[in-house]
């Protein structure tokens, strides 16, 4: 499965894969593009995180602890070992799939009374709820997308003290983190310390973490579990909603086989792209071309979006789509999708369960379909992209579908169309006192319209 162009990626960045195992940038970063250099890599302990914010977080005061994706060695290994139960498959199929499938009809069902509804609104809104569940954050305030939508924009400035423009993004930033704080961790650290839950802020709180230290932690599994879940989540439905054979082999599969068809999606693009790690110790790594040394202080870039398509690892055809493809070298179905080593993404299977949750029940509605292409754009840091503006359209309103039935409209009404603009609501009638009409109802509370969306259901 690809296009014309010899691939099937929706997110294609236009360069072709080196032919080297390993090169180096201009500034003296190193970059590897194979997979087991990048795997043993990973798995060393002589290297430390070099991105994903560490700058950020490197200018924390000592007596505040990093959050666990900056940390490394036997404190972090330890950390990793009594969380692991929250992300266990079992423990996600026993406490999480029921959420899963209750918050996804929440959101299909919003679409369907809508008409319309943009895609990685609707996946935002899963992966809060879910991640909110493993974290603790129940307790917050109404709107905590909308603050996590400030918190993680589209694009990010570079805060400062020399220009008004890194001044303005300072402000915003802690002014970002306060939101948060005030309205979703502080809420519900006081909920965790009057009754103890068995989530990820209780065991935080048993470590003795202050406050300060359990908002670093939730804001670093909401950018992990939450961001990068809507994204995969949107270029997932993109692939189905252009692949009629894709989306066949999708629907008619049972679970095993519609993960096969998403970890084959996600070998192919990965969600974060690009892993910086700094060697702390003289490595050495055999490669084709030779012994390939790394020096103390010396920067690696992994480039997964090479590594997943080794030809010695994915096997012929890399660059397109093969669901339950054999994979070589011990490599899983992923590829480094989720990384590898101690710092292996710890809900890679909640990610993918309820992507496939979602998906499923979405692609089981009659007359969904994609009425426009997105707009993606990619974040350079982290080699990500950014999927927006993917319009889709579901099933026909019952209001509609009774009307073009011949059904009387007196029981089409039970069911009232709620879209802006229906061509199934009855004629205006004369308005009555006070300027109202009727139909009023086709508006929000407060009589504002509602905004189309690029993605709708008829």
């Amino acid at each position: 499965m690809r296009d014309h162009e010899g691939t099937a990626r929706k997110a294609d960045r236009g360069r072709e894969r080196p032919g080297c195992p390993v090169t180096r940038a201009a500034d003296g970063t190193w970059r590897v593009h194979d997979h087991a250099v990048a795997r043993a890599l990973l798995r060393s302990p002589g290297t430390v995180q070099a991105g994903l914010g560490v700058e950020t977080v490197e200018k924390l005061p000592r007596r505040v602890r990093r959050p666990v994706l900056y940390r490394d060695g036997p404190e972090h290994l330890e950390h990793r070992r009594q969380t692991a139960r929250f992300f266990t498959p079992r423990r996600v199929d026993e406490h999480y799939r029921d959420l899963m499938a209750r918050i996804a009809e929440e959101q299909l069902a919003s679409l369907r009374a809508a008409g319309e509804a943009r895609l990685a609104d609707l996946a935002f809104e899963l992966a809060i709820g879910v991640v909110s569940e493993v974290i603790g954050l129940r307790y917050g305030r109404p709107g905590i997308r909308r603050r996590l939508e400030r918190f993680f924009p589209e694009e990010f400035g570079e805060p400062g003290l020399t220009s008004l423009r890194g001044l303005s993004w300072l402000v915003r930033q802690n002014a970002n983190w306060l939101r948060v704080h005030l309205a979703d961790v502080r809420p519900a650290i006081r909920a965790h310390r009057r009754r103890e839950h068995d989530d990820l802020i209780s065991h935080l709180i048993g470590e003795g973490c202050s406050d300060a230290e359990i908002l670093g932690e939730c804001l670093t599994f909401a950018a992990a579990g939450m961001v990068t879940t809507r994204e995969f989540v949107s270029l997932a439905a993109w692939h189905l909603f252009t692949g009629p054979g894709l989306l066949a082999h999708y629907r008619a599969a049972e679970e095993s086989g519609r993960l096969a068809v998403l970890q084959e999606i996600l070998r192919l693009e990965p969600v974060v792209a690009r892993l910086r790690r700094r060697a702390v110790t003289a490595l050495e790594l055999p490669t084709d071309d030779g012994p390939f040394a790394i020096r103390p202080g010396e920067v690696v870039e992994l480039r997964l979006d090479d590594t997943n398509t080794d030809p010695r690892v994915a096997g012929r055809d890399p660059l397109c789509l093969r669901p339950g493809r054999a994979m070589g070298s011990g490599a899983g179905p992923v590829g480094l999708s989720f990384g590898d080593g101690a710092h292996r993404c710890p809900g890679a299977h909640i990610a993918l369960l309820e992507t496939d949750v979602f998906l499923s029940r979405l692609f089981a509605l009659d007359g969904i379909r994609m009425t426009a292409p997105p707009r993606v754009s990619f974040k350079d840091a982290i080699g990500g992209y950014e999927i927006r503006g993917l319009a889709r359209r579901g099933p026909a309103c019952r209001r509609l579908t009774a009307a073009r039935a011949g059904t009387r409209v007196r029981e089409a009404e039970a069911y009232p169309c709620r879209r802006r603009g229906c061509r199934s609501a009855p004629a205006r009638a004369a308005p009555r006192a006070g300027g109202r009409r009727p139909d009023a109802r086709h508006r929000n509370p407060g009589g504002a319209r509602r905004r189309p969306g690029p993605m709708s259901a008829r």
